[in-house]
Order: C-alpha cells, then sequence, then structure tokens
C-alpha cells in the first residue's frame, strides 16, 4: 500500500499576534509546501525520514510502533516532536499506525523559510490518520491555526476563531497592483513560541487592537490601489509597533526604502511584505537580502 498527502505553505499577511486572541487575519497559501509519502513494510515498525527541497536527509528516525517509543533518531528533539504529534493523532484515531510503515516527508522550500515546516507536517500527519488537523495542532502545537487553513485551502482566506472553532473565508485576493508586491526573507528563522511569549507579556487594551486590525484586514482586501495598500501596512506596523515596544522594520532595517515594508509572522525573522517596483530586487540584494519573490512566485 501507499498513500500520498500534501498541504500548501502558509504566510500571514495581517494580524500577527492578535490572531491569537481572535482578531480576523487575511492569510495566503503559497505555491511551496510539503508532502508526505507512506509505503507498507513486513517490519513491527515505523521508519521515517525527511528530505530538504534539495532532496537530502535532514532527519531519520525509527519508532516502535505499539507505543511509539524511539529507537534511533539523526535529532533528538525533532524526534520527541514528531512523537508527541504521532501520540496525539494515535489518541485521536486509536486505529491509526496498526502496521509496520516508512514514511517519506518533503519540502518544497528551504527549512529556514518559515512557511510551515511544521504545520504543512501537521495536517499531511492528520489527513493520513483521518483525524481533524486543527485538533492535531491544538493539542501538540498549540497556535490559532491559520497556518493549517492555509495548508488545507488554494485561496487567500479570512481567518479569525470563535469559541475555540476555527472561522475560515475563502476569498478573491487578487489585487490589481500584484506586481507591486514582493516578499524578501530576512536571512533568519524566527521562533514562534518566542514571539508569542514577547507579545502574552505585553499590557494592552485587546478589544481596540481586535477591532483595530480586523478594519486592516477588511480594508487590505478590498482596496484597488496600491497607495492606500501602503497605507494599512504602515497603519498595522505602527499599531503592533507600540504594543509589542519593537521598532517597525522599515525603520530598523530599510529607512530610505522607497515602498512600504511589513513584518510578517513573529517580527524579526522570516518574511517581510514590501511594495515597490522592479527596481526592489536590486535594492534589497544592495542591502543583503537576495532571496525576494514576487507576488505571482509565491502566492498560490
Amino acid at each position: 500500500m501507499q498513500q500520498k498527502f500534501y498541504s500548501n505553505g502558509k504566510l500571514l499577511l495581517t494580524g500577527e499576534y492578535a490572531i491569537l486572541d481572535g482578531a480576523k487575519g487575511l492569510a495566503v497559501p503559497t505555491k511551496f509546501g510539503q508532502s508526505l509519502e507512506i509505503t507498507s513494510t513486513q517490519e513491527t515498525i515505523l521508519l521515517w525520514k525527511s528530505l530538504t527541497v534539495n532532496g537530502e536527509i535532514w532527519f531519520s528516525a525509527e519508532y516502535n510502533l505499539k507505543d511509539l517509543t524511539i529507537k534511533k533518531s539523526s535529532d533528538k528533539e525533532t524526534a520527541n516532536t514528531l512523537q508527541q504529534i504521532l501520540i496525539e493523532a494515535k489518541k485521536l484515531n486509536p486505529k491509526f499506525l496498526a502496521t509496520g510503515l516508512m514514511v517519506i516527508t518533503n519540502l518544497s522550500f528551504p527549512r529556514k523559510w518559515g512557511l510551515g515546516t511544521s504545520s504543512t507536517l501537521i495536517n499531511n500527519i492528520a489527513q493520513w490518520a483521518g483525524v481533524d488537523a486543527h485538533q492535531l495542532l491544538w493539542k501538540s502545537f498549540g497556535g490559532s491555526g491559520y497556518d493549517i487553513s492555509c495548508a488545507q485551502h488554494n485561496t487567500p482566506i479570512l481567518y479569525h476563531t470563535k469559541n475555540n472553532l476555527p472561522q475560515v473565508k475563502p476569498i478573491n485576493f487578487n489585487p490589481a497592483f500584484k506586481d507591486a508586491i514582493y516578499f524578501v526573507y530576512l536571512n533568519q528563522k524566527q521562533s514562534s513560541k518566542k514571539a508569542i511569549s514577547t507579545y502574552r507579556d505585553k499590557q494592552f487594551r485587546l478589544n481596540s487592537l481586535i477591532s483595530n486590525i480586523d478594519t486592516i484586514s477588511s480594508k487590505m482586501i478590498a482596496t484597488k490601489e496600491l497607495l492606500e495598500f501602503e497605507a494599512l501596512i504602515v497603519a498595522h506596523e505602527k499599531l503592533l509597533s507600540e504594543i509589542l515596544e519593537i521598532t517597525p522594520v522599515k525603520e530598523r532595517l530599510f529607512p530610505d526604502y522607497f515602498g512600504a515594508v511589513k513584518s510578517l509572522g513573529g517580527w524579526g525573522g522570516d518574511f517581510v511584505m514590501a511594495t515597490g517596483n522592479e527596481k526592489t530586487p536590486e535594492y534589497f540584494k544592495s542591502k543583503g537580502f537576495d532571496i525576494i519573490i514576487p507576488f505571482t512566485e509565491m502566492v498560490l
């Protein structure tokens, strides 16, 4: 028996941090993602191999099928994390992992990019186990769950949680000025857990933040003008900058840039979204940032 599953990567364009408290975030699935392929074996173990975008093994492990104890692994921390996900999946579906298997996962983007190495894995495992992916995420990792919804949708979405349940609205986000939108990698991966902890330590008026983020998200989806889109980016950055007490990324790294720049996800790492023109790649490369992906090459 052979099975194959695939999940889309993700980017959260609005609502970072606040989405954890129920704010509405504009999120887009990416053209990059992760596959998971399963082959039955005659052995009583689970063999696991995770491949990079270049097809190289970055992680491997063997688990006892009966209790999912780790027999051996190339990285203890990764093996423990995977074990936790598999155990939670088995709790949700006790019939999961009944026979020997060989599993190979394959990323179509570099792991350091932060496009959803974990969320695509969790969604693939949930499909394989026949369980609810959001429940699996919350029982193993935590988080808002927007990344799981991106893994499952082939269009942009407006996402929030209500009564601890995901609320997903597929939307048409295909701005007329999309050729002026770029995604730039900041050469460092940000820890989501650390970023969330920083946010949780701050004191602020939550209802006001949620209301403002909801308004910005709605306007960003609706606008047909690049200038308004840029003004919304600036407003969003200012809002979170004051709460997090962190200087906005443009002011900190790109004060002389001619377009707008917005942090995505945890501030300080991963990708930023920049508006600009054909000179944009040249500008960021001159600053030492070589990975610049146009909207049409990133967004599914």
